[in-house]
């Protein structure tokens, strides 16, 4: 008898725990949708290969959110059961514009939170706003290390990987692929992203192989289009290697304008943000053309079912494959509600605030179809992870990837307290 008492006892508890977590759910989904503020570029030149396939991407996370149907580990529905929604504003404009759209969404339109932001210029002029005015804002895209290197946040969040990586992964692929490489030459865009990529790139060149030399580096107006000067200066320069962490419409319109002029064909070129353009440009990118997809996303992405999920429900919906922009902006929505459940979790299922998810985004880990995503650097609010390069090759009219080298994040990233170009120009080995 004791022994069925027993029995029966736990039953109860353990049905009255499934009750309460049932109810408890089923609040979460009455509650008021969290009101999420997306910025992308929806206009101008980098809007086809970057800003739309993001706000696509986030188009079908959110709604996969919302379902319940994302695969295992975020097969729950919405973030801790409440449902989200999206409101979107262009990144396009000067600066000033993007601070006064960040203000507004956060302050007229009252937002819970905001994910953005593809311009390394735009990340470092909003973060000091997004302090002021103590919203958490997850940063998707802008690569500039100075974001928390050279600043503390306690409400920014980035959640992909610094140029650092991008760098230091270029240079050891390039090193790898033609090891007697002795002069370098950049054309990278004049503002945070362009300054940083080649500065990076550089040293870690330099750091790996102390014998190589630059030529020349080109800093271009960004977004300007036209590169004819640029690209005859180039043909006549000696360097082996051209480094190019062009971007958006520049990109675009430097391998349509360098292309028919045999630069690629002269010189190893090395575009370390190349992935985006190959579903419409791949045909006209010469074979041996290095390429970059920032991290391990798109081509270079790991078999999962993470990411085998995001490659059909992405193609089913817009005919065409994600890129990497895409997987960036699915990093952030993953991020973001790894943290708010692990919040959610520990605060007895009730719906967290800000405070206690920010306490639960630092130093967090989750997946991605990128692979283990660690938010390690800045004080736990900036992420880590490894990088892949690769070579195009044309293979029946279509550019294929081979040659691909993956690097652990550890071997592309700095440690915590390191600034980047410190530690390459001190610590990092061949």
């Amino acid at each position: 008898m004791a022994d069925a008492f027993a029995v029966d006892v736990r039953r109860w508890v353990t049905a009255l725990g499934a009750g309460l977590f049932l109810c408890a759910t089923a609040v979460a989904q009455d509650a008021k949708p969290l009101r999420v503020g997306i910025v992308t570029f929806l206009s101008g030149p980098a809007a086809g290969p970057f800003g739309v396939p993001a706000r696509n991407a986030a188009e079908i996370t959110a709604e996969a959110i919302n379902a319940g149907r994302l695969p295992s580990p975020y097969a729950t529905k919405g973030f801790g059961g409440v449902p989200i929604e999206l409101v979107f504003v262009d990144e396009a404009g000067p600066t000033t514009k993007v601070v006064t759209d960040y203000r507004n969404l956060v302050q007229r339109q009252n937002v819970d939170l905001v994910i953005g932001f593809i311009s390394s210029g735009n990340c470092l002029a909003v973060a000091p706003v997004a302090e002021e005015l103590k919203k958490l804002t997850v940063f998707f895209d802008c690569g500039t290390p100075r974001i928390f290197e050279d600043n503390s946040y306690r409400y920014v969040f980035r959640t992909q990987a610094t140029a650092t990586m991008d760098s230091v992964g270029a240079a050891l692929y390039v090193l790898e692929q033609k090891p007697k490489v002795r002069k370098i030459a950049g054309i990278n865009q004049n503002y945070a992203w362009g300054q940083d990529s080649w500065a990076d790139f550089e040293a870690a060149m330099k750091a790996l192989k102390p014998d190589v030399d630059t030529t020349v580096s080109q800093m271009t107006k960004l977004l300007s289009g036209q590169f004819g000067t640029e690209i005859s200066a180039l043909l006549g320069d000696p360097a082996e290697v051209l480094h190019s962490s062009f971007w958006g419409g520049d990109l675009e319109a430097f391998i349509v304008q360098a292309g028919p002029r045999q630069l690629f064909n002269k010189k190893t070129v090395l575009l370390t943000t190349g992935e985006t353009v190959l579903p419409k440009l791949g045909k006209q990118i010469p074979d041996g053309t290095i390429i970059g997809a920032r991290g391990t996303q798109s081509v270079f992405a790991p078999k999962s079912a993470l990411n085998d999920w995001f490659q059909s429900a992405y193609r089913d919906r817009y005919n065409a494959p994600p890129n990497y922009a895409s997987y960036h902006m699915l990093q952030a929505f993953l991020g973001t509600k790894a943290a708010y459940e692990k919040a959610y979790a520990a605060h007895s299922n009730r719906a967290p605030n800000q405070e206690q998810i920010i306490a639960a985004f630092e130093n967090i880990e989750f997946d991605a179809p990128a692979g283990r995503i660690r938010m390690t650097l800045g004080k736990g609010h900036q992420a880590v992870q490894g990088t892949a390069y690769g070579m195009v090759k044309q293979v029946k009219g279509e550019a294929t990837i081979v040659n691909v080298k993956h690097y652990p994040p550890e071997r592309v990233n700095p440690p915590e307290g390191v600034k980047s170009l410190d530690w390459i120009k001190t610590q990092l080995k061949r």
